[in-house]
């Protein structure tokens, strides 16, 4: 009878490893370590499926062992990430413009030591956005893009060096802005009240808090982030959240943000529209979000062009439902 051999013995402990590691991310546990296995859900299935290929040809008599293992982990991995594949219904209809006032948004974390500064700006001239909120700019980038922020008549700004400053403009009435240290007091988070022309209010959340770490419990940056969304400072109904959460949207911190803030993610049943890392997003992870809530609808939505960043823009166009007389 023939054993299992060398390369058969190969396949099965990759199969135990990934099968191992996919069971490992359902602990519902804050250390940072387990909890960055939710950003390669998406890739590891493709790893998981091109590794069964490989053991159907080349691990002999061991192959339907890691072919089951390596099936165990896509699995896992799929079932997580199901509400943003095609297979999955939409939560969230894309509604016609007539039905609100709309505007354009753009969301985009620049990277702060990328310095390819005329690109983004090319690409706000472009995309000629009503509400911009972008994400790790300093002094440096706030300098390179007074231009271009010129054309806001409403422009507020926190540079810092440590990746988490921001940069808010538009050029609808604007009731209030604020940068509230409620994340970190070094990962301010940004509350805007917004008016339309057919007097729709709305309030707008920007973020861009700290990934979980390897080695840290993420138990506080988890709890600050679920309050982001539920507690807004002037209590509207209508409200707007995007940014870069550092963290993907079927992750037990983004699922809770969603679920307390009763906020709609119009990616469900439409796919992961990753965005980091730009040039490599088939791979990637979908890190930047945009959630809705109320009378706040998408009529449309997409990722922008790679321009220099190690993310890409989200565009988004956004209605806002006039209020009832």
């Amino acid at each position: 009878m023939k054993t299992i051999g060398w390369k058969g013995w190969a396949f099965v402990a990759l199969g135990l490893v990934m099968a191992a590691l996919a069971l490992i991310s359902l602990w519902p546990t804050n250390r940072g370590i387990v909890r960055v296995l939710d950003f390669v859900r998406e890739p590891a299935i493709y790893l998981a499926a091109l590794l069964a290929v490989l053991a159907l040809l080349f691990a002999g008599r061991g192959k339907w062992i890691a072919i089951g293992l390596l099936a165990l982990s896509a699995l896992v991995n799929f079932a997580r990430i199901w509400p943003y594949s095609f297979l999955a219904p939409a939560t969230l209809a894309l509604a016609p413009a007539q039905e609100g006032q709309c505007l354009k948004v753009l969301s985009f974390n620049v990277k702060q030591a990328n310095h390819q500064y005329d690109r983004t700006a090319a690409l706000i001239r472009a995309v000629d956005p009503d509400v911009l909120f972008l994400t790790e700019t300093n002094k440096a980038w706030l300098d390179a893009l007074q231009d271009t922020l010129s054309r806001y008549p409403n422009v507020r700004s926190m540079p810092l060096d440590n990746r988490y400053g921001k940069i808010f403009a538009t050029r609808l009435d604007l009731e209030s802005a604020r940068m509230i240290a409620n994340t970190s007091a070094n990962t301010p988070t940004l509350y805007a009240t917004l008016r339309l022309p057919n007097d729709a209010r709305f309030e707008l959340v920007g973020l861009h808090p700290r990934p979980p770490r390897p080695g840290e419990s993420s138990e506080s940056r988890d709890e600050n982030i679920a309050r982001a969304g539920s507690r807004t400072p002037d209590g509207l109904e209508n409200v707007l959240v995007i940014g870069d959460f550092n963290d993907v949207p079927w992750s037990r911190t983004t699922t809770r943000f969603r679920e307390q803030g009763d906020f709609l993610d119009p990616r469900t049943g439409r796919g992961t529209f990753a965005t980091f890392p730009a040039p490599y997003t088939v791979l990637g992870w979908p890190l930047d979000q945009l959630l809705v809530r109320s009378g706040v609808n998408v009529a449309a939505f997409e990722r922008g062009p790679d321009v220099g960043s190690d993310h890409l823009p989200l565009i988004a166009t956004v209605c806002v439902k006039a209020p009832t007389p």
